[in-house]
């Protein structure tokens, strides 16, 4: 057996990486933001010492966490955007609650973005918390609240029913996300309907 070549060390690195992320975001749910590295270590079947060679601290793994969940969401809202340079109808609108969706069910750090959003990033320090409240506003709440075209409170709504829903996911462990009517259930919120 032949000794792994850069990009195969390169390839795991950054697989190991994405494991270390998805059980940190999955940890942050069950414990409220208050799991330890080996914690992580132990769900993810990896010795402590590489987790800590990762991260050597629960900081700078949340902080990692958000980090690719900003980066996955941004993509999903500039790839809607692009499509909606068009004018919207709520088909259009339906499609995004959809993509978002199924992000956050394969993605738990995805999904971590808006639900500490929801709260406001009360779980991170000061100045990461105004960071992040930042970025998602500029990034992710300010242009769906333009391609929607709602100036008042209905984008908020449409993502408390999603981010709600989406808990259910993830907080049972074990339920299918029934994506479309939970989006059906946004369009709610957004349009005003019954």
């Amino acid at each position: 057996m032949s000794p792994r070549t850069k990009e195969q060390n390169e390839l795991i690195r950054i697989q190991r990486r994405e494991q270390i992320l998805d059980v940190a975001a999955r940890s942050y749910f069950r414990t409220g933001g208050s799991f330890d590295i080996r914690d992580v270590a132990r769900e993810a079947k990896l010795g402590y010492g590489t987790v800590y060679h990762y991260y050597p601290n629960r900081h700078l793994l949340i902080e990692d966490v958000l980090g690719s969940g900003f980066e996955k969401c941004e993509q999903v809202i500039e790839k809607w955007a692009n499509i909606s340079s068009r004018n919207l109808d709520d088909r259009d609108v339906l499609t995004y609650c959809k993509a978002l969706l199924h992000l956050w069910q394969s993605d738990a750090s995805a999904y971590l973005v808006y639900k500490m959003a929801a709260e406001h990033y009360a779980g991170l320090p000061e100045k990461d918390r105004y960071h992040a409240k930042t970025r998602f506003m500029e990034r992710l709440y300010v242009p769906l609240q333009k391609i929607t075209q709602c100036e008042d409170d209905s984008v908020d709504h449409m993502l408390a029913v999603l981010v709600g829903c989406c808990g259910l996911y993830y907080y049972a462990g074990n339920s299918d996300l029934d994506v479309d009517r939970i989006a059906r259930l946004a369009m709610q919120a957004i349009t005003k309907e019954s």
